[in-house]
């Protein structure tokens, strides 16, 4: 159950062209950042939706009423009583929501102050028309919690090699998060919404079926957006990509899966008993090549094993060791002759 939207007591801006969509749960200390990174932006024209799924209200509430008057009129508060999961939460702040452009900005994420601004000129470009959205280069930035602290282990780029953002490169693994994504409203009504039957991989799930639709631009160069992870956090101020590792690759199958199913459906399964022939034929050839690289790292052991022994037993057991202490002996008569 959702309550109703809550205006923080003003009238909502009309006609903002982008909509922000924060999912927040008993996180205040990254909410809080959260805000200050949305309304740093330097592209102001946006509504945001924050929608607290099953986590205090009143915390929230205490942030947003903390705002300037001319930010609490751009925000929406949602309030889960219980939390109906992350996929269910972005269905609701967009459908909350109504700006031609949208993008879900997780509270322990953050921008460079104009992912906005030149993502939406990205769009607005004419020569992009035919793109349905426009993802960024991306760092992830390795964060840990002390108290009320966040702070900044060490950074990587998230893909470094990523120019292109390409359906073949999708269907082997998910080359981006929803901090990076900003994409036409519209888009919705081609692919649907999130899958709320997934607990998580939603968003590389969602991806597949936008790509399958429409080109998405890249935006290379600096970084535009920060994904934030916190390996050893557990609880409220864990990462799913750790938390739910397992979960992670439960699901990765059912939606592939799923989508093979489809497939079959539409077309039988002619081409693909081939293509699983061949595959199985390389995959056997593979597994044939790592056996003999095993048989043959075995016996390069053994062999090394038999030149110690032999090397040993050369030193220490045989007239060659008695050979090699003569120049000792040899020295020694020779300094006592002098």
């Amino acid at each position: 159950m959702i309550t109703l939207p809550k205006w923080n007591g003003q009238a909502m801006t009309a006609g903002a062209r982008v909509t922000i969509v924060t999912r927040t749960k008993n996180r205040p200390i990254f909410l809080a950042r959260a805000l200050e990174d949305i309304f740093g932006q330097t592209f102001q024209d946006f509504e945001l939706v924050i929608v607290n799924d099953g986590g205090d209200p009143a915390a929230v509430d205490r942030l947003t009423s903390r705002r300037p008057d001319g930010e609490r009129e751009r925000i929406i508060t949602l309030h889960h009583p219980e939390s109906v999961g992350m996929e269910a939460a972005s269905n609701a702040g967009i459908k909350a929501g109504s700006g031609e452009f949208l993008v879900i900005h997780d509270d322990d994420d953050f921008w460079a102050p104009t992912f906005l601004e030149q993502t939406v000129a990205y769009l607005d470009d004419p020569a992009h028309a035919s793109e349905s959205g426009v993802m960024v280069r991306t760092e992830i930035v390795i964060e840990e919690v002390d108290g009320e602290e966040i702070r900044p282990v060490r950074r990587e780029i998230f893909w470094a090699d990523l120019r292109q953002i390409t359906l073949a490169d999708m269907l082997k693994i998910n080359r981006a998060v929803p901090i990076s994504f900003l994409y036409r409203r519209s888009l919705h009504d081609a692919v649907g919404y999130f899958d709320e039957s997934l607990p998580v991989v939603g968003d590389w799930e969602f991806h597949l079926r936008v790509l399958s639709h429409s080109r998405v631009g890249f935006l290379d160069g600096e970084p535009l957006a920060f994904w934030s992870q916190r390996p050893e956090s557990q609880g409220h101020d864990g990462n799913s990509i750790f938390a739910q590792a397992t979960d992670h690759t439960q699901y990765d199958a059912l939606v592939r899966d799923g989508h093979l199913r489809d497939e079959v459906a539409k077309g039988g399964l002619g081409s693909l008993l081939y293509l699983t022939r061949v595959l199985a034929e390389q995959e056997e050839l593979i597994r044939a090549q790592q056996r003999r690289l095993d048989e043959s790292a075995a016996k390069l052991d053994h062999v090394l094993e038999r030149l110690d022994a032999l090397n040993h037993t050369i030193i220490t057991r045989t007239s060659v060791g008695e050979f090699l202490k003569k120049p000792v002996k040899l020295a020694r008569k020779l300094s006592g002759r002098a």
